[in-house]
């Protein structure tokens, strides 16, 4: 029986579920967007009253600005005031009042971790926390507390493999030329998906996700390096091609630096950042493949150098307008995925339903390609797809193309606002449409279904299926859109 708990989706850390519940966006006053923001922080104005010094702030006087003209909120360590901000914040003030005198960390990382907040309070920022003392601990117990990390080889002892999970471990090997390091991961079959590796500089860097786990090993290779591990990393990547998908969606092709090895794997997105007006700002995006039909698909090589995305052009949008301005040669910044999607979910798959809203069509890019290439046992996939008007379909040749190619494929277009010459079926997503789209041609077949668009579409889409659907062997998978926060994850994980 399909059973999804009202509590599992969206996800607890999702903008889906910001939106949709306790955290709505709140209509600012005109004169208060991010550009009029921006404007602010760059007029010269003390946004601190500090008069620009900086202070070692205690916990006792954190604690004293708690109110709307005088909230300090501390972050990782720093401290801004952000009244200033207050008018400014889309959340709306009650929201930023949560973390009033305290330290807003955790919720800051629950609601919108992505945001670069560095820069966009910088002229806020009041001081550090001023450091507690500390007690020393028994090195030996510590050492015995090893997380997220990687042992050199000769640390790795028998008595840490039998008091936890086996570690991986490495080692280096070094001659006149070349340095060679080497992974001990003890697990079978690692794909390409699961290791990042970066080169920059004198740094080397190596991710290696092992089951719910990332590992990281980061080295100078002739100097010591200093990183803030807390944060994502970034890379800057080269913009290569900018083509038209539709009148206001573009396909943007970048290149990884040449001594980067990153494959986002299904179903996890990764974040985009540009200065905008001299301020940092970051997105979330999911990335895709090159195209649809194999024809047209870039190479897959183990080094693959290439990365998709769909992206639509807003007009007034503050990113994707200044995304849309930059040249061929230009730099993006590109992060580490994020994620907890898992392809296991696919596993003896037999038939699989995407319902999709606009660019929500972004996350079944790689499904799709993944579900009709590499899923022997699966006999039928279904898609509906969700627009306004017929120029806003996204890969329409393709997905017909494809869909003639291969017969599991089936592909429906709906359109809530169609010309006359439309035959197709038209609306919003509705009970209606979906008892007839979510029709098992399998009794007791293993099915999966898929929903990605925006928050009203998933909204109604998961509803249905929840209450009206009786399905053995079903597992419902409400997708997460690139621009929204938060990972991929099965309901039934949640």
């Amino acid at each position: 029986m399909l059973n999804v708990p009202s509590q599992s989706f969206p996800a607890p850390r999702s903008q889906q579920r910001v939106a949709s519940g306790g955290r709505s966006k709140v209509p600012l006053k005109q004169g208060r967007s991010l550009m009029d923001w921006i404007r602010l922080t760059k007029s010269g104005k003390d946004l601190t009253g500090l008069k620009g010094r900086l202070i070692e702030v205690t916990e006792e006087e954190l604690k004293k600005h708690n109110k709307k003209d005088d909230c300090w909120i501390c972050i990782r360590g720093f401290v801004y005031n952000v009244s200033p901000y207050m008018e400014y914040h889309p959340g709306g003030e009650d929201e930023l009042m949560r973390a009033a005198g305290s330290d807003g960390t955790e919720l800051f990382d629950q609601v919108h971790r992505w945001v670069n907040y560095e820069s966009m309070l910088k002229e806020c920022l009041v001081g550090r926390m001023a450091i507690k003392p500390t007690v020393l601990k028994d090195y030996r117990e510590e050492e015995k507390k090893v997380l997220n990390g990687m042992l050199p080889k000769s640390q790795v002892t028998d008595t840490l493999a039998k008091e936890g999970p086996s570690y991986p471990s490495y080692d280096w090997f070094q001659t006149d030329s070349l340095v060679t390091i080497a992974i001990y991961t003890k697990q079978k079959d690692i794909n390409l998906d699961s290791i990042i590796v970066d080169h920059q500089n004198d740094s080397f860097r190596a991710e290696t996700i092992i089951k719910d786990c990332l590992y990281l090993i980061h080295i100078g290779l002739s100097h010591e390096v200093q990183e803030d591990f807390s944060g994502l990393y970034y890379r800057k990547c080269q913009l290569i091609s900018k083509e038209d998908v539709t009148h206001d969606t573009r396909l943007f092709c970048l290149m990884l630096p040449p001594s980067t090895h990153l494959q986002v794997p299904i179903g996890q997105h990764v974040y985009l950042k540009l200065s905008v007006t001299g301020t940092e700002i970051v997105k979330p995006y999911t990335p895709v493949s090159g195209s649809l039909l194999a024809e047209f698909k870039e190479p897959v090589l183990p080094n693959n150098k290439y990365i998709y995305f769909l992206i639509k052009i807003y007009p007034t949008g503050l990113f994707t307008s200044e995304l849309d301005r930059l040249q061929i040669g230009d730099f993006v910044s590109v992060s580490s995925p994020e994620g907890n999607f898992k392809i296991s979910k696919f596993q003896e798959l037999e038939e699989l339903f995407l319902l999709a809203a606009g660019t929500g069509f972004t996350p079944m890019v790689k499904i799709l390609n993944y579900a009709l290439t590499d899923i022997p046992s699966l006999r039928k996939v279904k898609l509906m797809f969700f627009n306004k008007t017929e120029d806003d379909i996204i890969w329409r040749s393709q997905l017909e193309k494809l869909a003639f190619k291969d017969k599991r494929l089936d592909v429906e277009f709906v359109l809530s606002a169609p010309t006359s010459e439309w035959n197709g079926k038209q609306g919003h997503i509705s009970p209606a449409l979906l008892s007839e789209f979510l029709k098992r041609n399998l009794d007791k077949s293993k099915v999966l279904v898929c929903i990605c668009g925006p928050v009203p579409f998933t909204e109604q889409g998961v509803r249905f299926p929840k209450i009206k659907f009786q399905l053995q062997n079903c597992l419902f998978q409400p997708l997460t859109l690139g621009y929204y926060r938060g990972p991929l994850k099965h309901a039934k994980d949640r």
